[in-house]
């Protein structure tokens, strides 16, 4: 298992989302993504995407201006 972590600040809806996904796609199950991003709505999108595509989110949290989704990469 290996960590990674995706800037996506000062992007806005769907691009935090389309990175991720693209990120993932390089990664291998039980890597763990953390995505940061500024956009407010990456909290919920980023989630409902992993749903859908059967990852798992760890952890979400804001700091400051910076929102961060903690993702663990399933079978893709």
């Amino acid at each position: 298992m290996a960590h990674y972590e995706l800037d996506a600040r000062r992007m806005f809806c769907p691009m935090p989302v389309i990175r991720a996904q693209d990120k993932i796609k390089e990664l291998k199950t039980g890597d763990i993504l953390e995505v940061v991003s500024t956009d407010p709505g990456a909290l919920n999108d980023i989630p409902a995407w992993c749903r859908i595509n059967g990852h798992r989110v760890l952890d979400t949290w804001t700091q400051d201006d910076d929102v961060f989704v903690k993702i663990e990469v399933s079978g893709n």
